[in-house]
């Protein structure tokens, strides 16, 4: 966690991050609308459908979405240095969701209806709570006189790791419109990452740096979803 006290733009990692995402972006495109979807038929046996675009689509603009959100937080408001090794990182674990969904719902047919506009819902809530809860922390943080201090407010009020959460949403959402009762996995292994791995990582480093700051805020906030855990 020391990551988090060293601040660096670390353009050529971020170049590299943004350069693969493109890359996963057109595979994307390949695989919903173009000649990709009959590869992932014939090679990994996966039915091809070829007949519901609507729901198509929606994957698609969540992953131009995703990719616009991850750019702007990466630009403008990740201030850390990012080492080398998750300059690959990054993209593989997006790879998930640009190309694992894309593959994932190939077989549905099914049109889309009420269920796939509330996944849209919470995708932009998702969004909303990951994106917009650390662009007013950035904000807070940018003051002088919250030099030193820890942010509690915003969305981080209801959850020590709201953007974790908002995370766990938006990729529901992106389970939710597959259809696909495999996608399900991803969502549950990403809770369990944040939930067992990343947060109680994050909430030793926070400790050690705040110490009674972080000590009474852990006492009335959760850890990852509000309210409950």
């Amino acid at each position: 966690m020391d990551l988090y006290g060293k601040k660096s733009k670390s353009v050529p990692q971020k170049l590299i991050i943004h350069l693969l995402e493109i890359l996963l972006l057109w595979l994307s495109y390949r695989i919903l609308f173009q000649e990709g979807g009959a590869w992932v038929e014939n090679f990994l046996h996966i039915d091809n459908a070829g007949v519901q675009k609507g729901r198509r689509m929606i994957i698609f603009i969540f992953n131009i979405v995703v990719f616009l959100r991850l750019g702007f937080m990466m630009i403008v408001l990740l201030q850390r240095r990012i080492p080398w090794e998750e300059s690959f990182s990054v993209p593989l674990a997006f790879a998930v969701y640009y190309v694992g969904f894309s593959i994932l719902v190939l077989p549905t047919q099914k049109a889309v209806d009420g269920l796939d506009i509330f996944a849209i819902v919470l995708f932009i809530f998702g969004s909303v709570l990951n994106t917009g809860g650390e662009l007013l922390r950035h904000r807070w943080k940018r003051l002088p006189e919250n030099k030193g201090k820890l942010y509690t407010g915003g969305f981080f009020k209801y959850s020590r790791h709201i953007n974790y959460f908002g995370d766990l949403l938006w990729v529901t959402a992106y389970a939710v419109i597959t259809r696909n009762w495999y996608a399900g996995i991803i969502p549950v292994l990403l809770f369990c990452l944040f939930a067992f791995y990343n947060a109680p990582k994050l909430d030793h480093y926070l400790k050690v740096k705040y110490g009674a700051q972080y000590d009474s805020y852990a006492e009335n906030a959760r850890m990852l979803i509000p309210f409950l855990y």
